[in-house]
């Protein structure tokens, strides 16, 4: 199928693309890398009047040390190159690993970080991590700017605290606090595909080695990156031992998410996915804390 008729602007500077949308509104669309936009207006499931190509707005590509110790990442950043970026390696090993999960080269060469978080699929890696690193999203629009909450960003199936005149220029990603050990893993039918279910976590210990904080990620199990608030709830203050973590895991599984059944798999397999691969990632970062 092809998607009906629309207009097409092509800005060369933010300034020119926030007029765009302040000027039409509900009615345009923002193609960035178009990996999601293209196939759903190809299907007539999105049917934009206006269509504001952000290829051309050079400013938006970069990724930047931040004084905090992390990086920022403009919206327009390829995921190859944060793939292959030594910064990221070096200040977000977390996001470093995620990175070769996100479906094939060839979708890595052409989608961005601020399209896949703004077309907000609860089954995308990047929305899972960006809350998992407390990450915040600048937003602007004529009107003005604002740094939302990677937490309050994400508010329903492919639904967002974007307003229809704003857009995402760039993504604050702090550093992992010292003792923190990380691990992020996904379960999907081949490499490329869409997971059924993935999992971040993030574990900080303190010098006695109990768990100070702890976060808890799951992608594919609601209608948006579902926190595990029980698991980290029961890990706080404990040193972590393997049953710890299994019991964790699997009240996490039972009562931090909200998994659906489809053709590929149903609400029991996925809670059944969710809790091995938290007890693995779990397991992993405090590993990884304690070396």
């Amino acid at each position: 199928m092809k998607p009906p008729a629309f207009k097409y602007y092509a800005p060369s500077s933010v300034e020119e693309a926030l007029a765009l949308l302040a000027e039409h509104g509900y009615d345009a669309k923002i193609l960035a890398g178009g990996q999601s936009l293209i196939p759903t207006m190809n299907f007539r499931l999105a049917q934009p009047g206006v269509l504001v190509d952000l290829n051309r707005v050079s400013e938006l590509a970069f990724i930047r040390p931040a004084d905090d110790g992390g990086l920022l990442i403009g919206a327009m950043t390829r995921h190859v190159q944060v793939e292959t970026s030594d910064l990221v390696a070096q200040r977000l090993p977390l996001l470093h690993e995620t990175m070769p999960f996100i479906a094939h080269p060839q979708i890595r060469n052409r989608g961005t970080y601020g399209g896949s978080i703004s077309h907000a699929d609860p089954a995308a890696e990047l929305p899972a991590i960006t809350v998992t690193h407390r990450g915040k999203i600048h937003l602007r629009s004529t009107r003005g700017s604002r740094w939302v909450d990677a937490d309050d960003f994400f508010v329903g199936l492919f639904t967002t605290a974007l307003e229809p005149d704003e857009m995402v220029v760039e993504i604050a990603l702090p550093p992992l606090p010292p003792r923190t050990g990380w691990a992020f893993d996904e379960f999907s039918r081949r490499h490329g595909d869409f997971a059924l279910v993935g999992v971040a976590a993030a574990v900080t210990l303190d010098p006695a080695g109990a768990v100070e904080d702890a976060r808890l990620v799951f992608m594919g199990v609601g209608d948006r990156p579902m926190k595990g608030d029980t698991a980290v709830a029961l890990l706080r203050g404990q040193v972590p031992s393997a049953d710890l973590i299994e019991e964790a895991a699997t009240r996490a599984a039972q009562e931090d998410i909200d998994p659906f059944g489809d053709v590929h798999a149903s609400a029991a397999f996925r809670r059944h996915l969710a809790a091995v691969l938290a007890k693995r990632v779990l397991t992993r970062a405090v590993e990884r804390a304690n070396r």
